[in-house]
């Protein structure tokens, strides 16, 4: 299984165990409550999202990746197409980061 795949198939179970918000709205409640541990972007978000975003995570001292499109992240939660989601839970997201 590669890197990818292992990043899609943690998000299922960060989705299953309560652990990720997903949605514009969702994800900046969460980010305003300093609860996002990882931002992740759909490789498919225009380039102007992904700079934005990327740079929201710079500030606020939250690392981000960059895999998958809305259609595979969608899916890999279990729901329609998503561009962006967000690890509530610190040790998910180092799990994530060190794949």
């Amino acid at each position: 299984m590669n890197k990818k795949n292992k990043i899609l198939t943690m998000l299922g179970f960060a989705q299953k165990s309560g652990k990720l918000v997903s949605g514009l709205s969702a994800v900046k409640a969460k980010l305003n409550k300093n609860q996002i541990h990882l931002l992740v972007l759909a490789e498919d978000l225009s380039e102007n999202r992904k700079i934005y975003w990327t740079r929201i995570a710079q500030q606020n001292n939250i690392p981000s990746i960059i895999i998958g499109t809305k259609n595979q992240l969608g899916l890999a939660i279990g729901s329609s197409p998503k561009a962006l989601l967000g690890i509530t839970d610190k040790q998910m997201a180092l799990s994530m980061l060190q794949m």
